[in-house]
Formats: C-alpha cells, structure tokens, sequence
C-alpha cells in the first residue's frame, strides 16, 4: 500500500498542472451529462409498498381516481378576535368561489366555520395528476397568497394559508434560506479558523476554491447515481452535503497541509515534500475516507428510501473528496509553493514545547486516570440515550415557527378545529375476491371506527364507483396527523379496531400522514438493527487492515460507540430536559451514526496511525501515546473545531431539525476529537501496550526503505500530524 501512495505523490509532484486540467475536465463533463432529478418532500415516497400506508395508498388511487388529495386549507377569522359573523361567512365563501386557481388546484370547498364560530376553513384540493411535489404546483402558493391578500383587504377578516401543500412550499423556503444561512456561516468559519492557524490568505481560501470545485463534480456525479438507480431525491440533502464537503475537504486538507509543512520544516525540497506527505498522510487518509464511505452507503441496506437516496450521495460526496485530497490538493501546493503560507514567516520555525506536550506527557504517566474519567463522561452522558423519544412531525421540524402554514395552523388549532382537520386520515376498506361492499356494513365499520379514541369524527363514508369491493372511510383525528400521540392513536387503537370491526373477507388499510410515519417508526426500527451493525462490522474490518491488529479495532468501536451514545444522550438532555420537547426528531440517530459515528472514526485513526509510528520508532507504549497526543494533538483539535463549526452552522438554518442535528453532531464531533481520540484511545492504547498491535506487531520498526527523493530517510519530525 505504502508503494501506491509513493506513485502517487510522484506522480502529483512532477504533473500538477496535469492533475488540475483533469479536474477542471471532471467538472465540466459533471455538469453537461448530469441529469435532471425531481426533488420530493412526500415522505410515502420513501417506503416500500409492503407497508399498510402504502397498500392503502394504491387501492385509493384505483379505486378513487377522482379523488382529490388536500392541497391547501385557507384559515379565515376576524382581525378584531370576535366571532364569525353570518356575513363573514358569506364573504368567506365568496372569497372561495372567486379565487382564480393555478392548474395544481382542483375544486374549491365551501367554508366550514369551527365549534366556536372563532375560525372558518376552506379546503382546496388538487388537481388530478398533481402529486404537489414538483417546484412548479409549490410556486402557486405564493400566488394564492397574494390573491388572498387582496381579496380580505377592507373586510375585517385576516388569513392565512396552511395544508400538505402550502407546508411544502415553506418548507422549501425554509430550505433554500437555510441552505444560503449555512453555506456562508460555514465558509467564514473555515477562512477565519484556517487563516488562524497558519496565519496564510491562500490556504484560509484554499478550501473555498477547491471544495467548490470539488462540489460540482459531486453534484454531477450525485445527479447520475439518483438517475441510474431510480433513488428519490430529498431537497434537504443540499444543506447536509454542503457541510460535508465543506467540513471534511477542509479537514483533509488540513492533514496534507501539516505534513506538507512537517516536511519542509524538515529541510527537504518543495516537490519531495508533496510526495512525502502523500505518502505518508495517504494511507491514513485513505482509511478514514474509506471508513466513512463504507457508513454512509450500508444506508443502501435500509428499507427507507430516505436513508437509501442519502446515504450513495453522502458516500459520492466523499468518495470525490478523498479523491481530491490526494490528487487536486497535493497539485495546488505543488503550484503555489512558497507563496502558500503568505504572508507568515514563521512556517519554518520548528514547534517548541506546547500543552499539548504536556497533556501528552502527563497521560504517558497517568493512563488509567486518563482512561477512566474520560471513560466515565462518555458512560453517564450515554446513559441519557435511554430516554430518546423520537417524534415524526416533519412538517414542523423542516420549516421555520414563524411561516404562514405553522401560523395559521396554530390560529386553527386554537380557535376550535381538531389539529387533523387539515390532514384528514383515509381508511381503505377492501374486500377479497371482488366481493361488494353493501352500505350498510360500510356505515357499521364507519360508527365503529368513530368510537376509538383519538378519532375526532368520521368525515365522510364512500362506495367505490369503478370497485365495488373498496370504500373509503374518511376520519378526522383529534391530535396534529404528526404528532406523537396521532402516531399512538393509529398504531395502538385504530389499526387493531380497524382489523376488528373489518367485515368478514375484508381488509382494512390505514394511511394518511400518521399511517406513513407509524409504518416508517416500524422501518427505522428494523434498519437500526441491519444498517448500525453491518456498518460497525466493515469499518471493523478496515481498522483491522489498518492497524494490522485485531485487538485496537475493538477498542476502537468501542469508544466510537460509546462517543455515539454519549452524543444521543446529551441531545436529550439539552433538548427534552431543559428546553422541554416532547422528544427528538426520530431521523437523529441515524444522522449521529452517519456524522459523529463515521467522521469520529476519521479522529481515532489518525491518532492510532501516529501512535503506531512513535512506536515504531522505538518508544514504549506509555511514550507513544506521550508523543503521539504531544504531535498529533494539535491536528485532531484543529480539525475537530473546523468540523464541528461547520456542522454548528446548521444552527443557524431556522428550523427545529437542523438545529438539534446542528448541536448533537457538533458536540459529538468535539467528543470524538477532544475526548476519544485526545485522551480515550491513547490512554487505552498505552495501557494494552504491545498487546494492541496482536498479532501483527506493527508497532515494531518495518524494514527501511529511502524516501521519495531523497538518498536517506528523514530524521524523526516534530510536527503533528499522521
């Protein structure tokens, strides 16, 4: 492997402009074949059709082709807070009836005032054909809108326009606002943390350039990959995938940039240093990248089409990365070469003692205090993981407090409307071998499905007009159709009364948005337990490659596990303990798995990699993990800030989902930095000593072969980095 890396460097070193040409080619040829992919925010979308939801679904569609789902729901009250009057009524219906519609709309119903006569709604459907997820049927909200706007001018009357697709079009605001939000919140970070640390203009705008670059040649090649394999595209990727690159293209770089300065530092030549470090950063760079590549597509194994249209672009994104880490960065250093660190004169100044000597130094003699308390920290944050309670209102989570649907939801729910009245539940009732359904057994269903508790009303009963053996049975529910408790009304009481209460030879299938998401809560707990130990298995194997042990793996995910669970249980602390949520987002463990999970490992490795080489060197166990905190330490901190920063930045974005993903998988990379990799691991490592290297032994010195381009090997560097 060492041989590749050496080709490698010597290739990059004598042939940058090459090397750059054939990026620049990457890129453009990225773009003009790309294909063009249709976003989607309906979640049925990513569920397989053995699902109930989704056998629902499809009986509905054949069964009532004229049947228009909910599109939008406009909420009308007085500006004044008082009841609804006749007149506002009429006014209302006359808004309603001389609207002029978009094609994505379908008929207009009259209004419905609620219980107290606070609020009235008006629900208008789609149009035949139109799914509302195409940009197109989401634009003509905000025509809608305006329309409004205008036609309650002067009457007393405010509104506000709410519905599966007006939270669509929000939630694509939100998206497109978060993702203009993170990107320069990201890119400030790393210019200022970057600039920091080397006191240089160009390698603080490094990133910029290059990621960017990088970036098209991802998106292109993402585009391709959705396309050949038929993968559903979530718009919410964009945000995610920009903080990847961003977070570990600058990471990578930054582990070039130390050995490269490691090297010169050293006194070899600008060229040989290039070869040097790819030859010795490569492997260690290539084994992280590989082991986060390897976590992100195991997500292929989940049975959620969100998670498998995630997880092959995550792992394209990195997988172009680390390609250009140790092709397209190595060849712009190769360019630049003295003005690189302009304008700082210190880059040459070999490192003086530092704290991080003396951390190292004091774990080199303490280790078991070392291992224990930074053990324990990890052990009672994870004990909080036990009361992780996930939630699946997506709707809320992807969009902003302060948009009109979450608003005018709220106006709704508060002046007398059950929080599903926007949302209504279908339930498909079907009939084996053709049988016909009469009326009569459809109504007995119907008035016992209205008993359940939870159920708010049964809206409406419907015979099939083409199929006489299916009929819908249309119900309200007394809770949001997200909510936690909407979710524990379909899975604990209405699909079993459901079954029960079926007449004989039928079948009964609950969908709407909570049969969705109870059927995705079912998938989710199914992928937890195929995806998390399939990835932990292959990234043991690459640790075991690696390091050539099989003892360091195990301690390895061991730590990495516990730094997973430790992350999960702080969420939960901070998020359902002191501002008091009802629970988190159910999509954030899988996001910390992909996250703190497989970019933590990145930390571990390179720590390890440094402390097998201080080994090999000749040092005992208890000296190399000194040396090895003492060396690499800055690196792991340096890196783990900028990642961690970067994913901060998703803070910023102004919705509740990525302000909990923003938190857990910053804080669970500073643990994998600053805990794990800074104190667990070394400590760990020092107190197996040669035993962690069974059966291979690597930590003995391998046979000395010269460096690239040089007549002798280098003498021992001070520098961090592995």
């Amino acid at each position: 492997m060492t041989r590749v890396f050496r080709g490698l460097g010597q290739l990059v070193s004598r042939r940058p402009w090459w090397v750059i040409l054939g990026w620049v080619v990457f890129a453009v040829l990225s773009v003009v074949l790309a294909p063009t992919v249709t976003a989607t925010t309906d979640q049925a979308d990513f569920l397989p059709n053995k699902y109930e939801s989704i056998k629902g679904y499809e009986l509905l569609e054949k069964a009532f082709p004229q049947q228009q789902q909910s599109g939008a729901t406009i909420v009308f009250d007085r500006g004044d807070g008082a009841a609804l009057t006749g007149a506002d009524l009429a006014k209302i219906a006359e808004i309603g009836k001389g609207l002029k519609l978009g094609d994505a709309f379908g008929s207009v119903d009259a209004p419905v005032p609620s219980p107290t006569n606070q609020v009235a709604i008006v629900n208008i459907g789609l149009a035949q054909g139109v799914t509302g997820q195409d940009q197109e049927d989401l634009d003509q909200v905000a025509d809608l809108r305006e329309a409004l706007g205008k036609a309650v001018d002067g009457t007393g009357l405010d509104e506000g326009v709410t519905g599966s697709l007006a939270q669509g079009y929000d939630q694509t605001q939100s998206g497109q606002n978060a993702e203009i939000i993170v990107t320069f919140a990201t890119l400030g970070l790393i210019i200022l943390l970057l600039g920091g640390i080397f006191r240089s203009v160009l390698i603080a705008f490094m990133p910029v350039v290059l990621v960017g670059l990088v970036s098209v040649v991802a998106g292109g090649l993402i585009a391709m990959v959705e396309k050949a394999f038929d993968l559903n595209h979530d718009p919410s990727t964009s945000v995610i995938l920009i903080v990847v690159l961003f977070g570990i293209g600058t990471d990578y770089i930054l582990f070039f940039l130390f050995r490269y300065r490691e090297a010169r530092r050293d006194g070899q030549e600008h060229r040989e240093s290039v070869a040097y470090s790819i030859e010795h950063a490569g492997e260690a760079i290539a084994s992280a990248g590989g082991a986060v590549f390897v976590a992100f597509m195991t997500l292929v194994l989940s049975t959620l089409g969100i998670f498998r249209s995630l997880g092959p672009s995550l792992a394209v994104a990195v997988a172009v990365t680390l390609l250009a880490a140790l092709t397209l960065v190595p060849a712009a250093v190769t360019l630049l070469n003295r003005a690189l660190f302009w304008p700082s004169k210190k880059w040459r100044e070999q490192p003086t003692g530092t704290r991080f000597a003396r951390v190292g130094a004091s774990l080199g003699r303490h280790p078991v205090r070392y291992a224990s308390v930074s053990g324990a920290f990890l052990l009672v944050l994870a004990v909080f993981a036990l009361l992780f309670n996930p939630t699946f209102d997506l709707a809320d989570s992807n969009s902003a407090s302060d948009v009109e649907s979450a608003q005018a939801t709220a106006t709704m729910e508060a002046k007398g409307f059950s929080a599903g009245a926007t949302d209504p539940t279908p339930i498909v009732l079907h009939a084996s071998g053709g049988t016909a359904l009469t009326e009569d057994a459809v109504k007995t269903f119907a008035d016992a499905i209205g008993a359940v508790d939870g159920v708010g009303q049964v809206s409406a009963t419907t015979l099939s007009p083409t199929d006489p053996s299916t009929a819908l049975v249309m119900t309200i529910l007394d809770s949001d159709s997200a909510s936690t408790r909407a979710l524990e009304t379909v899975k604990d009481r209405l699909r079993p009364a459901a079954d029960q209460a079926a007449p004989e030879g039928s079948v009964a299938y609950v969908a709407g948005t909570s049969g969705v998401f109870v059927d995705f809560q079912a998938a989710m707990n199914r992928d937890y337990k195929v995806v998390f130990p399939v990835a932990a298995l292959i990234i043991l194997l690459i640790l075991m490659v690696l390091l050539r042990s099989l003892v360091a793996p195990w301690y390895l995910m061991i730590a990495v596990g516990l730094g997973f669970a430790a992350t999960l249980g702080a969420a939960v602390i901070v998020f359902q303990m002191i501002k008091g949520n009802d629970g988190l987002i159910f999509l954030l463990p899988i996001y910390i798995y992909l996250f703190v999970v497989a970019l933590g490992t990145d930390y571990n490795i390179l720590m390890v990699a440094r402390l097998r080489e201080e080994a090999r060197e000749g040092k005992e166990p208890r000296e190399a993990a000194a040396q090895a905190v003492r060396h690499a330490g800055p690196t792991v901190a340096a890196a783990g800030v900028i990642l961690a920063g970067t994913f901060a930045s998703l803070m910023l974005a102004g919705n509740s989902l990525l302000l909990t993903m923003g938190f857990a998988v910053s804080f669970g990379i500073i643990i994998a930095a600053g805990v794990m990799a800074m104190f667990f691991v070394p400590a760990l490592t020092a107190l197996f000593g040669h035993a962690a290297w069974w059966p291979g032994h690597s930590d003995t010195a391998p046979p000395a072969h010269p460096t690239v381009g040089a007549d002798a090997p280098l003498e021992p560097h001070n520098d961090p980095v592995s």
